[in-house]
């Protein structure tokens, strides 16, 4: 298989079923986006983090290779004229998100109470993890307007939902096991 096909020189891309689109149409945008957060989640993978946390970022990422599958195929060549599926796509299921929440509810147990917004940073492995929360939200925003003109699955909107507050929750259980300080936002008060 040869890395370039040329297919894409003058701006266009095939969808799953062979539909071409502009590479700028709103599913391009969505999948492009899912597969830009993947990229993240395995820069957060390399850092020095416990193994359970690599663990779950991969079974992650393999959901959003599935997500990813899902926003690229054209709805209108998914299903065959029989009602059947033309194309072996996997689905996002409750039990995926389920997942996500446990692990949500698990380093929560652990994390002091939030009083305040939490300002990005302290520790470079921490900013990684809010990165990838704000393109998980850009993801998860592309993805509920695709999904206003052409309906998917709507368990994608919920997984992407759902990472990004495993991604915030995650980040500070990471500054606390790596010992960074939470630096709280308090807004400056005005003076009259």
């Amino acid at each position: 298989m040869k890395i370039y096909t040329k297919t894409g020189d003058k701006g266009k891309t095939a969808l799953f079923g062979g539909t071409r689109v502009p590479k700028h149409h709103i599913r391009i945008e969505s999948y492009g986006t899912v597969d830009e957060l993947n990229s993240w989640l395995g820069l957060i993978r390399d850092q020095n983090i416990a193994k359970e946390y690599k663990q779950q970022l991969e079974k992650v990422q393999d959901k959003l290779f599935t997500l990813g599958a899902i926003l690229a195929t054209d709805p209108q060549k998914a299903i065959l004229k029989n009602g059947k599926e033309r194309l072996n796509i996997p689905r996002i299921s409750d039990d995926d998100i389920e997942v996500l929440e446990k692990a949500i509810d698990i380093m929560d147990e652990s994390l002091p109470q939030m009083t305040h917004f939490i300002l990005p940073g302290g520790h470079i492995t921490v900013s990684y993890c809010h990165i990838a929360r704000t393109v998980c939200r850009r993801a998860e925003r592309m993805a509920a307007l695709l999904y206003e003109n052409e309906p998917f699955d709507d368990a994608v909107l919920s997984y992407l939902n759902r990472l990004s507050d495993y991604l915030f929750v995650l980040a500070r259980k990471l500054s606390k096991d790596l010992k960074a300080e939470e630096v709280k936002w308090i807004p400056e008060k005005k003076e009259e």
